[in-house]
């Protein structure tokens, strides 16, 4: 079983259950460590799938909205061009993060929906010594965006790919992200 196969196992086994399955219990069932489950737990997060840590185990919550990860390249001086894009399009960008092929997936909480976020973002960066996580992956990254509907996302994706922000998936990522997240 390859990791989109476990991770849709994950999801339908969470959506069968009325209580929280454990990590250990996840693990032991796929054959696969637990660092692996929690590795898939980010992965489907990232996904917009509202999964719930408890101390009793994971749960699936709620019902999932019109989002789509999308795989970026950019230059840091094009950060603020790139996320006014995608808000000025309508949509909101949840979140930034990258895939490191010995971390794994770094995420961050991001938040933007107008041109203020992006503004406030970018002054808030300037602040402090850190840098963008799009610097440890030679600027490679993913954005989970959400938006008002799946044919937003597609003017969006239209949008990126015509200002040339879109990147090619390669066959080692942990996902198809380019199938994007449905409704």
């Amino acid at each position: 079983m390859n990791g989109k196969e476990r991770r849709n196992k994950i999801i339908r086994m969470l959506s069968d259950s009325e209580v929280p399955i454990s990590g250990k219990e996840l693990a032991g069932i796929l054959d696969v460590s637990r660092q692996v489950i929690v590795q898939d737990m980010a992965l489907l997060r990232a996904q917009d799938y509202k999964i719930i840590s408890t101390n009793q185990g994971y749960i699936l919550s709620g019902e999932k909205k019109a989002s789509r990860v999308f795989k970026v390249l950019h230059s840091d001086s094009e950060v603020e061009e790139e996320l006014k894009l995608i808000t000025d399009c309508g949509g909101y960008v949840e979140d930034v993060f990258v895939y490191h092929k010995v971390y794994g997936v770094v995420r961050a909480e991001l938040n933007i929906g107008s041109r203020k976020d992006v503004s406030e973002f970018l002054d808030e960066l300037k602040k402090g010594h850190s840098t963008l996580l799009k610097n440890i992956t030679s600027e490679y990254h993913y954005h989970t965006v959400s938006a008002s509907s799946a044919e937003r996302l597609d003017f969006i994706q239209t949008e990126l790919q015509k200002r040339g922000f879109l990147a090619k998936l390669k066959d080692y990522e942990p996902i198809d992200f380019g199938e994007g997240k449905k409704n």
